[in-house]
């Protein structure tokens, strides 16, 4: 009798991965555990990352694939600056990323990217998939534990949230993920981009 091998996906690392567009700013939030088909390699992984002082990255997937592409993407942004003299805007990033997703379509990066921040024209988020596809959105979730985030986002999103707002409602769709996902838990890192800057946070529950 001919056995039947495992699913592949069994063993690509699971998560939940949150942008959100507020008022007066964007929230990007991640929870922090890394696993690997059924075994958990890390409970300190972090997945939200700062690529300028107003852009930054949240991602889900192969953590090595989103360090690699977020040092890819910093250092284009950091060229850009150099060369126009000015931040590069929220949208040429995510397209950039865009495109280094799409040079690598054969051997792509294994990695949901939410891309957000501000810019001139306000707060913004894009959502990528492995090979590029580049959307923007109001609110998104990426990763294994993204269906049931999405169902708490939906629910409680409303035009010109503010910051506050959301990242109370973030963490709710986060807890609420954590506890039916089981490749998702062990806290949370947020990034919250607003014309002030960036600022850092990590939650553990």
């Amino acid at each position: 009798m001919h056995e039947q091998s495992p699913s592949p996906y069994l063993f690509v690392p699971g998560a939940t991965t949150l942008g959100v567009v507020c008022s007066d700013g964007v929230i990007l939030a991640s929870e922090k555990r890394v696993s690997y088909g059924y075994l958990v390699v890390s409970r300190v992984g972090k997945k939200v990352f700062k690529v300028t002082n107003r852009i930054g990255a949240a991602c889900a997937g192969l953590v090595s694939d989103m360090q690699v592409l977020i040092r890819e993407v910093e250092a284009y942004a950091n060229l850009f600056r150099l060369d126009a003299g000015r931040p590069i805007p929220v949208r040429s990033a995510a397209k950039v990323m865009s495109n280094l997703l799409f040079s690598r379509r054969m051997v792509p990066f294994i990695t949901q990217t939410i891309v957000g921040g501000m810019d001139e024209e306000g707060a913004s988020i894009y959502v990528l998939d492995i090979l590029g596809s580049l959307l923007p959105d109001k609110y998104a979730a990426v990763g294994s534990g993204a269906e049931i985030a999405i169902g708490v986002l939906e629910e409680g999103y409303k035009e010109n949230v503010s910051v506050k707002e959301a990242s109370d409602l973030v963490a709710r769709a986060v807890k609420s993920a954590v506890s039916r996902d089981i490749m998702s838990g062990d806290g949370m890192d947020f990034l919250t981009i607003t014309k002030d800057g960036i600022q850092e946070e990590a939650i553990k529950f």
